[in-house]
């Protein structure tokens, strides 16, 4: 399992940067799906804390329950390829960052 994760993490990118480049409208697609992503996980983190401040049950086993919510993992996995291949564009570009 580990190795299809280490896996995943390098093809990933690598295709969806090959993909935006024939179809423009798979990197705005990326993007809004990055979005929406950043807003879940954000949303769960934070009402995962505000329930552990409102219960007071400040242990260490209580704030790592978020890791059990499918969603969560979902988009931070999302999250997580979509920054290697924003990194990826960037190289494209020659290490600017620039606007869309």
């Amino acid at each position: 399992m580990s190795i299809l994760l280490v896996l995943a993490s390098i093809v990933l990118p690598i295709t969806m940067y090959i993909l935006q480049h024939y179809w423009n409208i798979l990197r705005k697609i990326f993007n809004w799906i990055a979005f929406l992503s950043f807003l879940i996980f954000g949303n769960i983190s934070s009402l995962s804390i505000l329930g552990i401040i409102e219960n007071k049950t400040v242990f260490m086993t209580t704030i790592h329950a978020v890791f059990l919510n499918p969603s969560f993992l979902m988009t931070g996995g999302y999250i997580g390829i979509y920054i290697l291949y924003q990194l990826l564009m960037i190289r494209k570009q020659g290490g600017v960052i620039s606007g869309p």
